[in-house]
């Protein structure tokens, strides 16, 4: 939809952004910050500065900082130094955030992804972890009898993020060059498992399949 920025893409007749922000405020989150750029003014347009009571801002991009450099600049507009939850616009995944607040305090993690089982190889992006839930291995290759997998949903201490050695407007990218770097700088990176359904509407399958599981 080449019209339309990604997250905006309808799911009867609704912005799939709307059916996450949703999800998200019955989980209690009480404020977005939006990280905007491509037709931006579509998404401001539509949620204006609150939605369904909750405080909306907007990081706007002026130009493509790629996704670590974007979170880096909407970061400068978080009111607190507790841990904050960051998500991709395009993809929905079920995962109870009172269990991974929880999680992530008592393992004192810095960053803590919200992970699914999976034997969908060379989709995802493939993780291993400890007996006690402490990553050892990032973008590891699933195999055919599964895995566990990212799920984009991360709880993140922002105190890690202002020290990653980035600066502000630099454009790099979070997936292949932030959690990668700050892994081997030995930031303490969790898991937490979940087996809440997940969908990534980029996939025509599961864009196709989103009506049913967002409607439930």
């Amino acid at each position: 939809m080449p019209d339309l920025p990604k997250p905006m893409a309808p799911v009867n007749d609704r912005p799939f952004l709307e059916y996450l922000m949703d999800y998200w405020i019955t989980q209690g989150i009480e404020e977005f910050i939006l990280s905007i750029g491509y037709l931006s003014g579509q998404i401001m347009n539509h949620f204006g500065d609150c939605y369904r009571g909750c405080p909306v801002q907007y990081s706007l991009e002026e130009m493509p900082l790629g996704t670590g450099g974007a979170v880096l600049a909407a970061l400068q507009r978080l009111r607190s130094d507790a841990p904050f939850l960051l998500l991709n616009g395009d993809t929905f995944f079920e995962v109870d955030l009172a269990a991974l607040k929880t999680f992530h305090l008592e393992h004192a993690s810095e960053w803590t992804f919200s992970m699914f089982r999976t034997s969908e190889s060379g989709r995802y992006m493939g993780l291993e972890v400890d007996c006690a839930g402490r990553l050892t291995d990032i973008g590891s290759t699933l195999s055919m009898r599964g895995g566990l997998a990212n799920g984009g949903a991360y709880l993140i201490d922002p105190v890690m993020l202002t020290n990653c050695g980035r600066s502000v407007g630099e454009k790099f990218s979070l997936e292949s060059e932030m959690v990668p770097n700050a892994f081997d700088r030995g930031i303490r990176f969790f898991g937490f498992e979940s087996d809440g359904r997940f969908i990534d509407i980029g996939v025509p399958e599961d864009y196709a399949r989103a009506l049913s599981v967002l409607r439930s």
